[in-house]
């Protein structure tokens, strides 16, 4: 099973941060995806630019295009990992592991959508 593992924090928390400070809340992450990656069990990993450069598309009659993050929220999605875990309490554990003291981190069944093919 994919399991996308979603990365929550405040932008102020982590736009305050040292290049030290990022620099180790990432190397903890790393040594967890590394391990993962070895494994063949880790997909795309991603980080997001800061919700400053978001533009949202709004549903409606007419589609409105908005400059900004689709929610104003204490917490943003920074961003994701993809992992291949055989339950989700192996995702979890991952998560666990890469969990910092400040955010959270969402976990969520994936499936994937193909072009060409139908999602079951």
């Amino acid at each position: 099973m994919l399991y996308a593992i979603l990365c929550y924090n405040s932008e102020a928390v982590t736009g305050s941060w040292t290049k030290d400070e990022d620099d180790a809340v990432l190397a903890k992450r790393h040594r967890v995806t590394d391990r993962l990656a070895a494994r063949g069990k880790l997909g795309p990993v991603a980080r997001l630019m800061p919700t400053t450069a978001a533009t949202t598309v709004r549903a409606g009659r007419e589609p409105v295009v908005i400059d900004g993050p689709f929610a104003e929220t204490k917490e943003q999605l920074l961003g994701f990992y993809i992992v291949d875990c055989a339950s989700l309490e192996e995702a979890i554990t991952a998560a666990k592991d890469m969990v910092d003291d400040t955010g959270a981190l969402e976990i969520r069944p994936l499936r994937l959508l193909k072009p060409g093919t139908l999602a079951k």
